[in-house]
């Protein structure tokens, strides 16, 4: 995969809009190294119930592309399947080395109104593709 910056993050999140499972697969084939993971900070009360069970950092992890396709699939029924939400690049795409930042947030359809978003961060390797991704929800 060859991009800019901003090419790579507007395939990134156009891919949890893509409501066509097999576009699906083959852009996370695209973006992602076979091997890539997406790592999550989860919600705030999933931390906290797993500090309550001893665990002190709490990470939620897909690696690979069938993970990879499960999570994402999974975003999208649970978010814009429906058509109540959708997932919009904001602010320009910032590439530093092998690292490229970009920020999300998710609107109902044909409005303005942040609802939600955050920050990822991708780690890219020598042909562009994702080796990791670390997602940061909270605006």
């Amino acid at each position: 995969m060859t991009g800019t910056a901003q090419q790579i993050a507007d395939r990134y999140v156009a891919l949890w809009n893509e409501p066509d499972p097999k576009r699906r697969r083959e852009a996370i084939e695209e973006l992602w190294a076979a091997d890539g993971v997406h790592l999550l900070q989860p919600p705030e009360d999933m931390r906290e119930r797993a500090a309550e069970l001893g665990f002190a950092d709490s990470v939620l992890e897909a690696r690979g592309h069938d993970a990879l396709e499960r999570r994402v699939t999974r975003g999208y029924e649970q978010f814009v399947a429906g058509g109540e939400y959708a997932f919009r690049g904001q602010g320009p795409a910032i590439l530093v080395g092998d690292a490229l930042k970009l920020t999300w947030v998710m609107v109902r359809p044909g409005e303005d109104e942040v609802l939600g978003g955050g920050v990822e961060v991708l780690v890219l390797d020598g042909d562009g593709r994702i080796t990791t991704d670390y997602q940061f929800p909270g605006l």
